[in-house]
């Protein structure tokens, strides 16, 4: 899934009948013409025992990341990886047969209510999963107040609030701003352009 120049959301099954193509020029299977940072040929998606690749081994002058690591030769994906191709998100979904209990839940309660602030400061904790670094981690929260002109604490009440929202609540410190941000991704709170602050 992706958003095309118009914002419209697109949404490309794969079977496993053979390689796709990712890039801008006109024979690509996906084609993401609007995006310059994307090579004419970029990367390729191919299927093997029932999993998804991603393999970029030089065709990309950019090159091509998984939730903000770069792709070195082939990488599995993953159901809720997000892929990066120049300034262009794909979320990759390939959802189990059963769904877990969590899953279900948040599947159930998909995009919570939001202010405006919290939009916000769940688009700044988002930023740094598409921005290309050897470790995607959450931006800290020094580096949301940073940016949206708040105190640390205004920013900790927010996300407080926010990991209610998102049912992460309960889940140990060191995991809630991770899976605050990949659920906030997956169930569409925040898209790919806003983001990337585009």
């Amino acid at each position: 899934m992706y958003r095309d120049s118009e914002e419209d959301l697109v949404i490309r099954p794969l079977t496993s009948e053979g390689i796709v193509t990712l890039g801008r020029g006109a024979g690509a299977d996906i084609r993401v013409d609007w995006d310059p940072q994307v090579s004419q040929l970029h990367a390729e998606l191919r299927p093997l025992g029932g999993e998804w690749l991603v393999v970029d081994d030089g065709l990309s002058r950019n090159g091509t990341y998984i939730d903000g690591e770069r792709v070195a030769g082939r990488r599995r994906l993953r159901d809720g990886n997000l892929v990066r191709a120049g300034r262009t998100l794909i979320l990759f979904r390939q959802p189990a047969d059963e769904p877990t209990r969590g899953e279900t839940e948040m599947a159930a309660d998909a995009a919570p209510e939001l202010t405006a602030t919290q939009r916000k400061v769940l688009i700044a904790l988002c930023r740094p999963l598409a921005e290309g670094t050897t470790v995607a981690a959450p931006a800290t929260n020094r580096a949301i107040a940073d940016e949206l002109y708040l105190s640390v604490e205004a920013v900790k009440s927010h996300l407080r609030a926010l990991f209610e929202r998102f049912d992460v609540s309960d889940l140990p410190q060191n995991q809630k701003r991770v899976a605050l941000a990949e659920r906030a991704v997956r169930s569409g709170a925040v898209t790919p352009r806003e983001i990337l602050g585009g």
